[in-house]
């Protein structure tokens, strides 16, 4: 009887990262199914929110927590079916699609190299602490 409770609580203690794997992989395919329709371009509400879901299923599932991940995963697929039914959309019925955006708003990339911090802070002096935060 021993044998059979410690195999039950192992399958139930399983139980959230087989979802999550089920969920995550779902939502993956459902985002290249997206990339594959152009959303990035003709849908780029659902394809952003489907790409910032996948990621913090991802993340979340990297500190073990396998229910918030699925539940991730599960938005993130529901966005990309969107993305894709919008692109779809969009292809056909050229009004549909976004404006384009003039060059010097998108994208929302540096053109050159990414900016410098505002101010070099100064190095401590020999031999004393660094204050913990600047003077009044």
């Amino acid at each position: 009887m021993p044998l059979v409770a410690a195999l039950g609580l192992a399958a139930v203690a399983a139980c959230g990262p087989v979802r999550y794997v089920g969920d995550v992989g779902r939502a993956t395919d459902a985002v290249e199914a997206a990339r594959a329709a152009h959303a990035d371009r003709l849908a780029p509400y659902w394809w952003t929110r489907a790409t910032e879901y996948l990621h913090k299923a991802r993340e979340v599932a990297a500190h073990s927590d396998y229910q918030g991940a699925s539940r991730f995963g599960r938005i993130a697929a529901d966005a990309a079916a969107h993305a894709a039914a919008d692109a779809q959309i969009a292809t056909h019925d050229p009004a549909k699609r976004p404006p384009d955006l003039p060059p010097e708003v998108a994208p929302a990339r540096p053109a050159v190299a990414p900016v410098a911090p505002a101010r070099d802070l100064p190095a401590p002096a020999r031999g004393r602490l660094a204050p913990a935060k600047d003077p009044p």
